[in-house]
């Protein structure tokens, strides 16, 4: 088949090259001329394990091609994907600013029958706003679809090429069938349903996994004052299949592009309907909440923060990738900053992002973790990179001035921490000293309730 897909962020370049792997002739369409040339030359935007390995391959063979030209792009292809962004506005609200600008611009470019899928995460009714923009423009038939991503930063080659299942939004049997036909290599779990259950099922799937995440960090926090131990407690939850071990992984919070975007938008989406997400909210909250759990630990451990030297070991929002869109380090760090810390920051590859985006230079910016760790007072693990497990701890701490480590992701176990020296906190874990003082507080509680009754 022939495709176009308009727009190069993550989900429209990750699909398009993954439609062209599978044999089909795809053109990527963006506005952006410096993008296209990198393109062009086989310069991948973002980092994404795999992504550029396939644009050299299918470039070559010329089923993947990059251009500025809607209308060109559109005019030669049978399916139009669009896959522009939605971002936040302050009310929460997704914007659909850039979703109707290219619905214009596809209707104008209409020369003939197509199908038009929409694969960006937009409110509930978009798909029906965009078929009718598209028609005030066009001189020819079409149909509209919705087809959401569930792609994961990090694992996104595998996740479309694999993935637990897709889910067209249509009322059309012949857009039913052409789009059954285009994703039937990739998995037999093909689910269709009307467009606005499609549109729901983005929002209410990531709205569910940021809610585990939250949920999770919550029952940690209890752990750490009742003295259990949260990577057992989560082990133990998640061999129950109606739970399931994904997402129970306690820390400092969820981040990146899509979870705190979507759960905004779904909480506006519900009071435009006169609903009162109050679960939503909390998880929200909790999430926001949960960041912020690193500076208190380190206030308790160090006392003021004026003038010490924190060292931070990640700063992308999740491993394997770049992104550091609504990642914790961004208001952790500038937590730090406000209160005085110098801090020492280190990730494998998201810096020059991070660097962009907090908008200071009052971060220092190391080559390694062990060249952060040098002369801090503590070190603030943010993100699991694979090489934080696997590095030498006692050497780490031989370059400290004092070795205390805020393990936000539990990397390591307090057995690992302890037998190198450090003063820790790992989410979730409360030492059994600190369990001990908390019951016998409650004791003492207890008691004295006793004596006035």
């Amino acid at each position: 088949m022939r495709l176009a897909v308009i727009g190069t962020g993550y989900v429209g370049l990750v699909s398009g090259v993954c439609f062209a792997e599978l044999g089909h002739e795809v053109v990527c369409v963006d506005l952006d001329a410096e993008k296209i040339d990198k393109l062009r030359r086989r310069e991948v935007p973002f980092y994404e394990p795999g992504l550029k390995e396939l644009i050299e391959v299918n470039s070559a063979a010329e089923r993947l091609t990059f251009t500025t030209d809607l209308t060109a792009a559109v005019q030669r292809s049978d399916i139009v994907i669009l896959a522009v962004g939605t971002p936040s506005l302050p009310s929460g609200e997704a914007n659909l600013s850039y979703i109707k600008k290219a619905a214009e611009e596809i209707g104008r470019a209409l020369n003939g029958y197509k199908i038009v899928v929409t694969k960006s995460t937009v409110p509930v009714g978009t798909n029906e706003a965009v078929s009718r923009i598209i028609a005030q423009h066009a001189s020819y038939s079409f149909d509209i679809a919705s087809v959401p991503e569930f792609l994961r930063e990090g694992t996104a080659i595998r996740d479309t090429m694999a993935p637990d299942r897709i889910v067209i939004g249509t009322l059309s049997d012949r857009v039913r069938q052409t789009l059954t036909e285009l994703h039937a290599p990739l998995t037999a779990n093909i689910l269709i349903t009307d467009i606005r259950s499609a549109e729901m099922i983005k929002y209410a799937s990531n709205a569910f996994l940021a809610t585990k995440i939250s949920f999770i960090n919550e029952i940690s926090n209890i752990c750490e004052k009742v003295g259990a131990d949260i990577t057992r407690v989560a082990e133990g939850m998640g061999y129950d299949k109606r739970i399931g071990s994904s997402f129970l992984q306690a820390g400092i919070g969820y981040g990146g592009s899509c979870f705190p975007k979507d759960t905004q938008a779904l909480i506006q989406l519900a009071g435009n309907v006169q609903h009162d997400f109050k679960l939503l909210k909390s998880v929200v909250e909790v999430n926001r909440e949960q960041r912020m759990k690193v500076i208190i630990k380190l206030e308790q451990l160090l006392g003021e923060l004026q003038g010490r030297t924190i060292a931070v070991w990640g700063l992308s929002f999740k491993p394997n990738t770049d992104d550091v869109r609504e990642a914790p380090s961004l208001d952790i760090i500038g937590e730090l900053i406000v209160r005085g810390a110098i801090v020492r920051a280190y990730d494998p590859i998201a810096a020059d992002n991070f660097r962009r985006m907090i908008g200071t230079d009052a971060v220092a910016y190391c080559g390694s973790a062990i060249e952060a760790a040098e002369g801090a007072d503590a070190i603030c693990l943010l993100t699991e990179w694979p090489e934080f497990k696997e590095l030498d701890l006692r050497q780490a701490g031989a370059a400290m001035k004092s070795r205390v480590m805020i393990d936000g992701r539990n990397v390591y176990t307090q057995e690992q921490l302890e037998s190198a020296g450090y003063q820790s906190y790992s989410v979730g874990r409360a030492a059994h000293t600190q369990y001990e003082a908390n019951l016998e507080q409650d004791t003492n509680r207890i008691d004295l309730i006793h004596i006035v009754s």
